[in-house]
Parts: C-alpha cells; sequence; structure tokens
C-alpha cells in the first residue's frame, strides 16, 4: 500500500480510489469488466488481511493474557470473520463478476497479457463449467491462491486501473 499525508497522521477512515492510467490505455482498447473497481479495491484489501494471518504460532497462548490477543488477533483460525467477510462477499457477486476476477487474478499472476484477456476469460468460463457448485468452488479457488491481493491488483495495475488506499481523520 502506499503511504499517504492522511495515513501518516494517524487517520483511521480508509477511501479507496481509483483512476484509470492514460499510458496503459493506448494501442489497443482495455476489456470492459463485469466487476467494478470499487469491488475490486475492497477484495485486495480484504484478500491482503487475509493473507498476513498465519497458522497457530503460539504455543504458550494463556500464558500472558494481557498480550495474548496481540498475537492470537494474527492466527488463521476457521472463526476467521475476515475470510468469513471475503468469502461471503466474492460468493453473492454474479457468474460474470466472479469469472472477471479469476481472469484479474490470472493477468496479475502473468498467466497472459492484456492483449490473451478474451482467452484467459474462455479458460475461466472453461474451469468454471467443470465446477459442480461454481460460486462455492470459485471463492475456494481464490482463497486459496497465496498473494490473492497482490495478484488482483497488479491485474489492475496491468489493465490500466491505480488504485490507492488513502487515510484521512481529522487530527483530535
Amino acid at each position: 500500500m502506499r503511504s499517504s499525508a492522511g495515513e501518516r497522521n494517524g487517520s483511521s477512515v480508509a477511501m479507496l480510489r481509483y483512476v484509470r492510467n492514460p499510458s496503459k490505455s493506448q494501442g489497443e482498447p482495455m476489456p470492459e469488466l463485469a466487476i467494478s473497481a470499487d469491488k475490486v479495491a475492497f477484495i485486495i484489501e480484504k484478500a491482503r488481511e487475509f493473507d498476513v494471518k498465519e497458522g497457530a504460532s503460539d504455543p504458550d497462548s494463556g500464558s500472558n493474557p494481557s498480550d495474548d490477543d496481540e498475537i492470537d488477533v494474527l492466527e488463521d483460525s476457521s472463526s476467521d470473520p475476515v475470510a468469513a467477510e471475503l468469502s461471503g462477499f466474492i460468493q453473492a457477486l454474479n457468474e460474470d463478476e466472479q469469472l472477471d476476477l479469476v481472469t484479474l487474478m490470472w493477468l496479475g499472476r502473468g498467466d497472459g497479457d492484456v492483449d490473451e484477456w478474451d482467452d484467459l476469460r474462455a479458460r475461466a468460463i472453461e474451469a468454471r463449467a467443470e465446477y459442480k457448485a461454481p460460486r462455492r468452488e470459485a471463492v475456494q479457488y481464490l482463497l486459496g491462491e497465496p498473494m490473492l491481493g497482490d495478484l488482483l491488483a497488479d491485474g489492475m495495475d496491468e489493465l490500466g486501473i491505480d488504485w490507492s488506499d488513502e487515510r484521512t481523520t481529522p487530527v483530535a
């Protein structure tokens, strides 16, 4: 994430913004996404929160109750509210939005470039056709991808959509 003046002054309200990068949009037209940039930005933010979680690594949980919560918050558990929120959000997307999300992740992973968007999306459609429960399995596939947030951000960059995280709250 980029540091901003708002972040340095101790703010707590996040405002996501995105702009079309004109240097990327010259030449061939960029593909139109079924999913909004706002939704992708939200998923990036939540996926990055999810990615910092780790397996149970506090063998002495309970040894010092005053600092256990600080360590335990980074542990990945089956009742993780970030994972539940991210999973529910992605599952609620329509089919085209989920397909664009998978394609965007593949683009960010380097499986193709912007010129191959239609081919990548066709591969996503073929893969989805093999699922027995497409919505649920798409969520499992995406959340199983390490660094999902970074891959989506890279895909957005490839498409020329720049987003940043600015925190702006008045200093009290």
